[in-house]
């Protein structure tokens, strides 16, 4: 399903440029001439994940729709549109709840940047993350799924802290689902009707993730055109998950920890302080305990973050869950996909049992999507999956970087496929998407057919048969080119 953005502006080339933009981008795009049109499609039963909104319009305001919006559904993300000159009424729209403020006249790279933004918050605030007991509950969300004994520990400190106002750390290894749990803290929370804002400090460059946290004045610094909110003020009232907070430079450790004990944040280039109320959780596949005595984490922040830690054990010390795990996936992926596939063969049960994924919940997640793909009877065989799960060779370290580079990839081809199925039911996709794959995998490896190979999850001969079958050239590979 589409995610649904509402236009709300009084000029109609602005309304018509912006609605020929967002559906070119997916996006499906109701438009409304001003907030009395948008409040009537509110009130006969228009949810959006996104409504953008321009402030200044004859009759109801723009501040005031926001108002109405608000009181109706607290989910709804807004985003303000502002005129040069008019940023103090849409800091003031922050204080009123909008998520961010975008200036008139657009810059389409970074409103789209926004926007983007936007629509992953809505959906982490809308798509509900169950754990047991909770699970026959759902409708249509993301689950927690599990029964080990680790996983049932982790269920019952969920179920402890949900509810409390108390920051939270979250320890495991990457791919193990630590967001997931974060989310399931926040949608069982008193807060899950507030905001969920969601940053990784390790994709953040130092220089920019203050800023992205506190906010700025304009001219604080080289770039600052205007006033910036940072992520604790869009999250006030309700959550901020700080994932791989141990990547975050000590300076601003120190900023966190202050807006952690007293509710004050500072922007950059002011000395104002701005209350904030917000719910912390952090997460780190680093060990801060040795981060605190080798000197690159705060002793105190480590101390406040770690009141009821919940600790990730990684899915070779819990494989008894991965059962579970892969009927899970199965059952996902093959109706997203319109597959009919009963099940997964013992054999091959047998197979990813006995493999010790360095790449935890996500390898398992993309080796099942993988294998739903490129499976052709009612089964999941052996044969349709990874090589290295096969061979149960996966210590080495060129192959836990392989399934690194493979998991962007998968992402990418799976929501292709998912495209390509609905709009042409009768293409033989699996030979479209297998000869693409082949392709890239080609680019990538610089046209080495035995690196290629173990990316595919296959053989050597067979990869060799697979491209004399697709006509693809054995010779120097042409640059990689984007063509999702």
């Amino acid at each position: 399903m589409s995610e649904t953005i509402l236009i709300v502006d009084d000029d109609r080339g602005i309304r018509y440029s912006l609605k020929r933009m967002f559906e070119a981008k997916g996006l499906e795009v109701i438009a409304a001439r001003n907030g009395r049109e948008a409040l009537e499609l509110l009130e006969e039963g228009l949810s959006p994940d996104l409504a953008l909104v321009d402030i200044v319009m004859p009759g109801l305001s723009g501040l005031d729709l926001l108002e109405k919006i608000k009181e109706k559904d607290q989910k709804i993300i807004v985003i303000m549109a502002t005129a040069h000159g008019t940023t103090e009424r849409a800091i003031r729209a922050m204080k009123l709840g909008a998520y961010d403020y975008i200036q008139k006249p657009f810059d389409i790279p970074k409103m789209w940047a926004t926007i983007r933004e936007a629509l992953e918050a809505a959906k982490s605030i809308r798509i509900p993350v169950t754990y047991p007991p909770y699970q026959d509950k759902s409708e249509g969300g993301e689950s927690i799924v599990g029964n080990s004994f680790p996983m049932q520990e982790i269920y019952k400190i969920i179920g402890q802290i949900a509810g409390k106002d108390i920051t939270t750390l979250i320890i495991g290894e990457s791919g193990n689902g630590k967001e997931l749990v974060a989310r399931a803290i926040y949608h069982h929370s008193k807060r899950n009707n507030c905001p969920f804002i969601f940053i990784n400090c390790a994709a953040i460059p130092e220089t920019l993730m203050e800023s992205d946290l506190f906010g700025h004045e304009r001219g604080s610094f080289t770039g600052a055109e205007y006033k910036r909110i940072g992520k604790f003020e869009q999250a006030h009232r309700g959550t901020l998950f700080l994932d791989e907070i141990g990547d975050m430079p000590m300076h601003i450790q120190a900023k966190i920890l202050r807006a952690i004990q007293e509710g004050e944040i500072q922007r950059l280039g002011s000395s104002a302080t701005i209350t904030v109320d917000v719910r912390l959780i952090a997460a780190t596949n680093k060990n801060i305990e040795a981060g605190v005595k080798e000197g690159w984490f705060r002793e105190d922040l480590y101390y406040r973050l770690n009141v009821l830690p919940i600790y990730l054990p990684p899915l070779r010390l819990r494989k008894e869950d991965i059962p579970q795990l892969a009927q899970y996936f199965l059952s996902r992926y093959t109706k997203e996909l319109n597959k009919q596939i009963a099940g997964i063969k013992a054999e091959s049960m047998e197979l990813l049992i006995g493999y010790h994924w360095p790449g935890n919940v996500r390898e398992l997640e993309n080796a099942l999507k993988r294998a739903i793909i490129i499976c052709k009877g009612n089964e999941i065989l052996p044969e349709n999956l990874p090589s290295q799960i096969i061979s149960g060779e996966a210590s080495k370290l060129e192959t836990q970087k392989l399934v690194t580079d493979l998991t962007p990839l998968m992402d990418q081809l799976f929501a292709k496929i998912v495209t390509l199925i609905k709009e042409n039911p009768e293409l033989d996709i699996i030979s479209i998407i297998e000869k693409e794959m082949i392709e890239r995998a080609i680019r990538k490896t610089l046209g080495n057919k035995v690196q290629a190979a173990l990316l595919l999850g296959i053989n050597r001969n067979t990869l060799r048969y697979k491209m004399e079958r697709y006509g693809i050239k054995e010779g120097e590979p042409e640059e990689e080119k984007n063509i999702l």
